[in-house]
């Protein structure tokens, strides 16, 4: 029999000689074993239990000793899955692009505005007088005009290149000058899309084509002038320029506010295209301000063209205060000159132009009226600038005038006749109507952006409101109408679409360049031939068809078939507004880069005190 303390004492052997120990041993031991159980009862309790019983360890988690972190070996191996994953869904498919062959989507094609751009640019190529680049791109024309303006007694280089104005070899400086001001409008509000259908450089190179030439018609050098040089009327020989052997005299202007004041805006407005060259900027802005005050010298004002048979008859002017209006403008934006901006709102400019006249056809911008474009312009100021007193009355009033111009073009006020095809009949019926409609579809569009820049939905005319879509549609219809969608589904472009003229107006274009010499009055048998030209003049807007949307597709009548400066820059005007290519709508600073706060600076802090 065993007898054992439960409580984790030590064990006792019992047997039968133990019963006869005696009392005395007994006592004894009994006394020895308290003495020694009490003393440990504890410390043997604790170790007894781990030899009776089962060892019942707690496992210990072991951790991986990084240093700065310690980390279980459990979430060390959950790690080095996240990451291994990670590898795997992230760097092998980027691993996977950067090797195999790539399938990249072709861009979206160039809208239609965009291909009529490109060609409408062309047509100034086609134009240019002097020596030619060789990257020029018009196969058929060559070197001309080189002994131009021999003579002039403040220029070596005489009057030697420029734009010939039409399909004439003449080159007139007021229209001239005006096509050169609405191609530099176009790419200060719309440089982010010339670049990228990558016509900012050819651009800019025709406008530096136009300015150089302009700077050469006086003395750009000197701050005061007392003349302008222009050309005479060429009309008579029906020749290449090329072939040009005959005296081109120049003629001289000793009065001619319109002139001058169309000079200056032109100018002015490309120092602010060549802002990024600060040497050439600042001759243009110079040569500006020099011909703008020969424009406002009291005994200098009259039209250019007055009592001048040799250009009355094609480009006769009809006044110069609206000249005043807008080469003040130009000057203001390129110089940032306060007295510019107080002439171009100077009551009694306005009022001599009749600007707040509500008469329609002030309305229309032409080479020989700028009040709708100087208005807009203006007002253009007032909605970005807002430079308040003592401007906001004059300019309160310009934008007033401006949307009623816009109010104007719609056909539902019936204030201008409108052909059964669709075409705005802003020449009240006259011939060569593409030229204004291209004008005022430009300006109806780059009002829109004005307004959407804003974030402004539309504007009143009258009662009504008038939505900015319904202005654009009016735009692009007009638009659409020039490049075939119109009675005769003729494109008035050339080299636009397939059914376009073939019998334009143009002494270069309908001459073979067959490397013979032709006379002056050699080549009226290609002027009087049925044949279609043998030079395509692509990208040339031509005059356009009369007023029951009938064209009539035949050299000799030029009031149809013959293109002009002034209209084509309208058009590429027109068509930079409104193609997607780069983005919709206008850059809103760069016109003003050079226009300082209109309000009176901070005065200075007071000196610091002194005891």
């Amino acid at each position: 029999m065993h007898s054992a303390n439960h409580r984790g004492g030590s064990f006792e052997i019992y047997n039968g000689a133990a019963e006869s120990t005696t009392d005395d041993e007994k006592s004894r031991n009994m006394e020895w074993d308290k003495a020694a159980l009490q003393p440990q009862r504890h410390h043997l309790d604790e170790t007894q239990q781990s030899w009776l019983l089962y060892r019942q360890e707690t496992k210990k988690k072991k951790y991986v000793d990084f240093g700065c972190i310690a980390c279980s070996h459990r979430a060390l191996k959950w790690t080095l899955y996240a990451f291994v994953f990670a590898v795997l869904v992230i760097l092998l498919p980027t691993v996977l692009a950067k090797t195999l062959p790539k399938h990249r989507s072709k861009p979206s094609p160039p809208d239609n505005y965009t291909l009529a751009l490109h060609k409408a640019l062309l047509f100034f190529n086609a134009q240019k007088s002097g020596k030619l680049p060789k990257n020029n791109g018009i196969p058929w024309r060559e070197d001309s005009g080189l002994q131009d303006g021999n003579g002039s007694d403040f220029s070596k280089l005489g009057l030697v290149g420029g734009y010939y104005d039409a399909g004439d070899n003449t080159k007139f400086h007021f229209p001239m000058a005006f096509a050169m001001t609405m191609l530099s409008w176009s790419v200060i509000e719309y440089s982010q899309k010339y670049e990228a259908i990558d016509e900012y450089k050819h651009t800019r190179d025709l406008i530096k084509w136009g300015t150089d030439y302009l700077l050469l018609t006086f003395n750009s050098s000197a701050s005061k002038i007392d003349k302008i040089y222009c050309q005479p009327d060429d009309h008579y020989c029906w020749q290449r320029p090329e072939d040009m052997d005959y005296p081109r005299p120049s003629r001289v202007v000793n009065a001619g506010s319109d002139l001058a004041g169309e000079m200056a805006a032109a100018l002015a407005a490309a120092s602010i295209v060549f802002r990024d060259d600060e040497v050439y900027s600042e001759k243009l802005v110079r040569g500006a301000e020099t011909v703008y005050a020969f424009a406002r010298d009291p005994g200098k004002r009259q039209p250019y063209s007055r009592g001048k048979p040799y250009i009355e008859p094609f480009y006769n002017s009809t006044g110069y205060y609206d000249e005043f209006i807008w080469g003040a403008t130009w000057l203001y934006y390129a110089t940032g000159n306060i007295n510019y901006i107080r002439w171009a709102t100077e009551p009694g400019f306005s009022k001599h132009s009749k600007a707040l006249y509500r008469i329609s056809e002030l309305s229309v911008l032409s080479w020989d009226n700028k009040l709708p474009a100087a208005m807009l312009l203006l007002t253009r100021c007032r909605i970005f600038l807002n430079p308040g007193y003592p401007y906001e009355e004059m300019l309160h009033m310009y934008h007033n005038k401006t949307e009623l111009n816009m109010c104007s073009y719609l056909q539902q006020f019936n204030v201008f006749n409108w052909t059964k095809g669709g075409m705005i009949q802003l020449s009240s019926g006259r011939p060569q109507p593409l030229q204004y409609v291209a004008n005022t579809a430009f300006l109806a569009s780059l009002f829109v952006d004005y307004l959407n820049a804003t974030r402004v939905p539309g504007f009143q005319c009258g009662s009504k409101f008038i939505p900015l879509d319904v202005l654009r549609s009016f735009a692009t219809s007009q638009i659409n109408y020039i490049l075939g969608d119109n009675p005769m589904k003729m494109s008035y472009v050339v080299g636009y679409g397939t059914k376009f003229p073939r019998h334009i107006h143009h002494r270069g274009a309908s001459i073979p360049n067959d490397k013979r010499r032709y006379s002056c009055t050699g080549g009226w048998k290609w002027r009087d031939s049925p044949k279609p030209n043998p030079n395509n003049i692509t990208g040339a807007m031509v005059g356009g068809p009369d007023r029951f949307d009938r064209f009539r597709d035949v050299r000799k009548n030029y009031n149809f078939t013959e293109p002009t400066l002034a209209g084509n820059a309208g058009l590429v005007a027109a068509l930079s507004s409104l193609t997607s290519s780069g983005g919709i709508g206008i850059d809103k600073n760069r016109m003003f880069s050079a226009v300082p706060p209109l309000y009176p600076p901070s005065p200075p802090p007071p000196p610091a005190w002194k005891p």
